[in-house]
Parts: C-alpha cells; sequence; structure tokens
C-alpha cells in the first residue's frame, strides 16, 4: 500500500512536469512536502492515496506544533490540494479530502516603530543640529521642522513633502492635510512642531532676502531643484537615516513611515481612542488601523493590572 501511494505522488509529479511545464525546483519543492506527509501517515498506518480530511488536518496542525510558520503550512497545503486533485481527476479518488480544510491563517507582521525615547533623541539631535549658526544651517531647520512635523501629525511622507507654502501663513493649532483620493483631514500640530515651523518660516523669509538675486514664489512648504519642485521623499529618507547615525540610532529600523507608527502608537499606548487614530492617518478602513490592536491590548492588560480590585489583591498576597 506504501509502494502504491508512493507510485501515486510520482505519477502526479510526471503529470505536473509533462502538462503543466513545472519547474524543477517546483517538483522538488512538492516532492518533499509530498514524502513528509507520507512518512507522517505511514506512522498512523495510513496510505497518502487513502488519507482523509482528519488525517490531513492533523499532519497540518503537527506541524504548527513544530513551530512551522503559516506560510509554510500553506506551501504544504497547496501541495496536498494538487495531489488529491490529481488524485480525483484520474478516477483514483471520489473525493477531494483538502476541499474542507481551511488554509492557516497568516499573522499580520507588526510595523516597525519607535520607542519615545528614540523618538525624542532624534528630536534632541535636531533641535541641536537646527541651533547651530553656519553653513547650511537653513537645511537643519527644515529637517527639524520635517521631523517635528512627522511625528505631531503622523502623515505620510508623500503628504508631508508636498505641503503647500501657505501653511506658513496659517495661524491656529491645526493642519488641513490632503491625502490618498484627495481627501483632507485635519490634525492637531504640537507646541514644538508649531515652533519648529514658525522658526523654519522666518528663516526661509530671511534667506530669500538676502539672497542677490529675486527667489521665484514655490507652491511648496519645502522646495528643491526636483522635477516635482519639492522635495522628494527619497532625500528626506536618506537625510532622516544620517540624522538617526548622528542621535545614535539604528539607521535601518528609522524611516518616515516607521515615524508614522511611532506617531499612532505611541498615542494609543497614551489613551487615545483607536477610531480618533484612524482619523488622523487618513485611514479609509478601520482594519487598516487595526494592525495597532496589541498597543491597546497592552494597555488594557496594564489597566487591569493597576486598577482591578482583585489585581490589587493578588500584589498584596505577592
Amino acid at each position: 500500500m506504501k509502494n502504491l501511494g508512493r507510485a501515486h505522488v510520482e505519477a502526479f509529479l510526471e503529470m505536473m512536469s509533462a502538462e503543466r511545464g513545472a519547474a524543477v525546483n517546483t517538483l522538488q519543492s512538492y516532492e518533499r512536502d509530498l514524502d513528509d506527509l507520507h512518512g507522517f501517515l505511514a506512522e498512523r498506518s495510513v496510505s497518502i492515496t487513502d488519507a482523509g480530511s482528519s488525517d490531513l488536518g492533523a499532519y497540518l496542525s503537527g506541524l504548527s506544533k513544530q513551530g512551522f510558520k503559516p506560510s509554510s503550512q500553506a506551501r504544504r497545503l497547496s501541495a496536498m490540494r494538487q495531489f488529491y486533485k490529481f488524485l480525483y481527476a484520474e478516477g483514483l479518488r471520489t473525493d477531494d479530502p483538502t476541499g474542507i480544510i481551511d488554509a492557516p491563517k497568516k499573522g499580520r507582521a507588526l510595523p516597525k516603530t519607535m520607542g519615545v525615547d528614540e523618538v525624542t533623541r532624534l528630536l534632541s539631535q535636531a533641535e541641536k543640529e537646527a541651533a547651530e549658526p553656519g553653513a547650511h544651517q537653513m537645511q537643519r531647520m527644515r529637517m527639524l521642522a520635517l521631523l517635528e512635523l512627522l511625528y505631531a501629525t503622523g502623515m505620510r511622507v508623500s503628504e508631508l513633502v508636498c505641503l503647500p507654502a501657505k501653511v506658513l501663513a496659517q495661524e491656529g493649532r491645526f493642519l488641513m492635510i490632503r491625502g490618498k483620493g484627495n481627501k483632507e483631514r485635519l490634525v492637531p500640530l504640537s507646541q514644538s512642531a508649531i515652533a519648529a515651523l514658525k522658526a523654519y518660516g522666518r528663516a526661509k523669509e530671511a534667506e530669500n532676502a538676502a539672497a542677490k538675486e529675486p527667489v521665484p514664489d514655490s507652491p511648496w512648504l519645502f522646495p528643491a531643484a526636483s522635477k516635482e519642485g519639492h522635495l522628494p521623499r527619497q532625500v528626506f529618507a536618506r537625510d532622516l537615516k544620517d540624522i538617526a547615525i548622528r542621535a545614535g540610532l539604528t539607521p535601518s529600523m528609522i524611516s518616515p513611515h516607521v515615524m508614522r507608527h511611532a506617531f499612532a502608537s505611541h498615542l494609543l499606548a497614551n489613551g487615545a481612542d483607536l477610531r480618533v487614530v484612524q482619523e488622523l492617518l487618513g485611514h479609509s478602513d478601520i482594519s487598516t488601523t487595526q494592525i495597532y490592536t496589541h498597543v491597546l491590548e497592552e494597555r488594557l492588560h496594564q489597566l487591569v493590572q493597576s486598577h482591578h480590585p482583585l489585581a490589587k489583591l493578588t500584589k498584596k498576597q505577592d
């Protein structure tokens, strides 16, 4: 029976090669996966040809217990589906046992983020450099404004570099951001972001006034000699990693998108509502914002440990 099962696996591999032109690597992968399944079923005295849904489910559960990632489990299931479809098509089975088996759920990767201490170090470094007089001070003040705005609002880097110059004329504590789908949203600004923005605006005016030739007006808050006319996001991302190095941080762990995640995570950790964070980030669907639920779970755990009477009683007994 075992040899018959193996013969069916070989027939399946021949079909995949001859009829579907499967690559050598694909065939080898199918063979390894089916051989592994064959070995598992042999220990249960079940032929791979005759295995039922419960047998295959037990195999996948075993993979999970061994620590196989959902992606690896899904690949094994894919090989099984192809094999049992072949057996059904060839009349070697009257059913497909994989039909009722659900694919393992792939956990959504948690976004990389920065701790409050790391963000503080980064902003402190930018503030220190912006205060240093001399050549390129304007660029350093621009960097401080960029970082303060990014952390204060959590806006996308594409939204940040495309901010209009008229932002400088605003006196309020809120900023109107035009996001995806041309949708606008209102976000509050921190006092430090307002201060950095005003300082950048004054420095910009002073630089334009001191120029030997009239400086053409730009519609952008952060103009640059680029095709778009504003600071390219790639340039900002590169400069961000450079200042991260000077702040003693790991540059590979820091990017404009990571700072956006830090904004959201720090808000939630300090009591913000998930729906509010959704609005501030400009997510059209709450499911996109739910990648941060691990932050909420940790906060809820801390709240229970701090305020639940039984938790307090347990601490006293300890």
